[in-house]
């Protein structure tokens, strides 16, 4: 095994698209882990809410789930990127999610504006970065 393979952890969650696009749901770099853009697709067999908030709540219990199992948790989220279709009409309940889950971690954070996602029924994907064990710091 060579030493980058010792030192980065790849976490799948067997997303839909996960093999077949081949990308990582979340990859640790030392204490770093970054999260790839989580939608509200969990499999062709579960349906996908039509509001956007709920969307949005779905993709941070998945990005959630890839933290832990990383070692880390929504606490030590540093960034956020949201990507909303629609932001005039959707932007308002994804951020109503992102505050409910994690605006007492209070990390940086960007919404943009998209044309589109992967699937038409999507409306918000989600890309965090964080660094474990960062829950803990002082905020000044």
């Amino acid at each position: 095994m060579s030493r980058d393979q010792e030192r980065v952890q790849r976490i799948h969650s067997g997303g839909p698209w996960e093999t077949e696009v081949g990308y990582s749901r979340a990859i640790r770099v030392g204490d770093r882990v970054l999260v790839s853009g989580t939608t509200a697709a969990r499999g062709d067999d579960e349906p996908i809410p039509a509001d956007a908030g709920q969307q949005a709540r779905m993709a941070i219990e998945t990005i959630a789930t890839a933290l832990e199992q990383a070692g880390a948790q929504l606490a030590d989220v540093v960034r956020v990127r949201l990507f909303v279709v629609d932001l005039p009409v959707n932007g308002e309940a994804v951020l109503a999610a992102h505050g409910d889950t994690l605006g007492a971690v209070r990390p940086v954070i960007s919404t943009l504006g998209v044309a589109a996602l992967v699937d038409p029924r999507l409306k918000v994907e989600i890309e965090v970065e964080a660094i474990a064990g960062s829950g803990d710091v002082y905020e000044g």
